[in-house]
C-alpha cells in the first residue's frame, strides 16, 4: 500500500521543523525537532483522514512525489 508523502523542513521564520501532506491540503505540523514534526504531522493525517470520512468528503490517492535530482557522475571519454 503506498502511502502519502511528508515533506519535513526547518523554517527560519518559525524557528521549528515543519511537517506538510501535499495530498492532503492542508495538512501539516511543526515541531522543535524533525521527529517531533513527524510525530504530530502523523497525527494530523489520521485526524484529517477521520474528518473527512465523517463528512464524506472525498480522500485524494498518494500522488505527490517531489522530483529528486541526483548528480550522477558522468564517464571519462
Amino acid at each position: 500500500m503506498r502511502d502519502y508523502h511528508i515533506n519535513i523542513f526547518y523554517s527560519e521564520e518559525d524557528g521549528e521543523y515543519v511537517a506538510d501532506i501535499p495530498d492532503l491540503e492542508p495538512c501539516s505540523a511543526t515541531g522543535k525537532t524533525a521527529e517531533e514534526a513527524l510525530h504530530e504531522v502523523l497525527i494530523a493525517k489520521e485526524l484529517w483522514l477521520e474528518v473527512a470520512r465523517e463528512e464524506g468528503m472525498p480522500i485524494p490517492e498518494p500522488r505527490y512525489r517531489p522530483a529528486i535530482y541526483a548528480l550522477v557522475p558522468r564517464p571519462n571519454p
